[in-house]
């Protein structure tokens, strides 16, 4: 089910005015995150209300981004596309790559046009940051976009204490193997909110001296 609707964002697909559907539940409970009321919730609102609401914004909106939570979660997150296809939307999916069936199926029927794929940790700290141990199943997805005639992006959620320069060099040279040649966006930790984990503001720094130039890195 679904959390919440942003009627209006100018930031969340690039160069289109968009609408964010905020898809309630989530498969990690990452150190960082602070959408613990999405992160938690089931939702109370139904995809109906969500494409009534589109309905009224066919002309005035351009794209739709698909969030959360996991979007890839929802059960019938391909039939939803489809219609919001159906009305004429550029679709933009946010997702942390565990459920590479559901992004292959909404590929194959070419229901997306955008992906931000979250990066959350490298294999060794994987579960430690996000309490899921699907590392493989991000690895697949990631396979999957890279073969795909598709932009997307690559992006992770950097807390100091959590992950350090050397974590982030593995992170690029891992995306370098598989093929990745798009820009690496690291998202600075947001401070003084409560997050799931507890975490505060970071203590250690971050030596950018040494980050890799492997990618092109682009601080968000």
């Amino acid at each position: 089910m679904i959390y919440d609707i942003t009627p209006f964002s100018t930031l969340d697909y690039p160069d289109h005015l968009s609408a964010i559907i905020w898809f309630g539940g989530c498969n990690m409970r990452c150190e960082y995150c602070y959408n613990g009321d999405i992160v938690f919730s089931k939702g109370s609102k139904s995809v109906d209300f969500a494409l009534e609401f589109l309905k009224k914004r066919v002309g005035r909106l351009e794209a739709v981004v698909l969030s959360g939570g996991e979007a890839t979660l929802y059960e019938d997150l391909v039939g939803f596309a489809k219609e919001i296809k159906d009305l004429g939307y550029k679709i933009k999916l946010d997702t942390n790559g565990t459920h590479p069936k559901v992004i292959k199926e909404l590929l194959d029927n070419k229901l997306l046009d955008y992906i931000a794929l979250d990066y959350k940790a490298p294999l060794e700290k994987f579960y430690e940051i996000t309490k899921n141990k699907n590392f493989s199943s991000f690895e697949h997805s990631l396979e999957l976009l890279v073969k795909q005639n598709i932009y997307f992006e690559v992006r992770t959620t950097l807390h100091n204490d959590l992950l350090n320069v050397d974590d982030i060099n593995e992170m690029i040279n891992n995306l370098k193997n598989k093929g990745y040649k798009g820009r690496y966006y690291l998202q600075r930790f947001v401070e003084n909110v409560k997050t799931i984990g507890g975490v505060k503001s970071p203590k250690s720094s971050f030596n950018i001296s040494k980050l890799s130039s492997d990618l092109e890195v682009i601080w968000r």
